[in-house]
């Protein structure tokens, strides 16, 4: 009896042990993962100058953006300026490193105008996961990464260290309408 006495007891010990230990872990995760007083990329969206848009209704079967769990998966967005065309030609030919590198931009500004449609608030992302760009061009042309630096340099300064991504930068044949890029995003949120 002695002997399940003293296991009984070192058993309720190394439980209470464990309790402190899962509530100090538990808080430090809590803590981590807390939004810095200093983040606020709707500020600086203004402070760049850039407003945003609500987004038009896809025009096909298909949503501007589905969300599963935290993550938010957008469908590709193109470079419409503020006069409602979009950036065309293909790079290489029509178009040079510098216009594609703008044109980038114009899409990364529409994706924006998704996401904050679908969060209400730009503070609620908690880091740019992963950018697809797609570069209508020639089939010599070489610069997609150059091109597609206008998206990403846009989310680092929108978003700071959340905004740097896992990137594709890649080629096509042919984009629709003959537009200059096209890229996909998703975003990771807080709850």
């Amino acid at each position: 009896m002695k002997i399940i006495l003293i296991v009984l007891a070192i058993l309720s010990l190394a439980s209470c042990n464990f309790s402190v230990d899962h509530k100090n872990s538990l808080k430090s995760s809590i803590e981590e993962t807390a939004v810095d007083a200093n983040y606020n990329p709707e500020k600086r969206l203004s402070d760049l100058g850039i407003e945003l848009k609500i987004p038009e209704t896809p025009v096909a079967n298909y949503v501007h953006a589905v969300r599963s769990g935290n993550l938010i998966f957008l469908a590709g967005k193109g470079p419409k300026m503020d006069n409602g065309k979009n950036v065309i030609g293909k790079l290489g030919a029509e178009l040079s490193v510098e216009q594609g590198y703008e044109a980038a931009r114009w899409a990364a500004i529409n994706q924006l105008s998704v996401l904050k449609s679908e969060l209400g608030n730009l503070n609620k992302v908690s880091r740019i996961v992963k950018v697809k760009g797609m570069v209508n061009a020639v089939h010599d042309f070489t610069d997609q990464s150059k091109v597609i630096n206008g998206y990403s340099d846009l989310m680092v300064e929108v978003f700071g260290e959340k905004g740097k991504h896992a990137r594709a930068a890649v080629g096509m044949a042919s984009l629709p309408g003959n537009m200059a890029v096209e890229v996909e995003m998703i975003v990771e949120v807080y709850e």
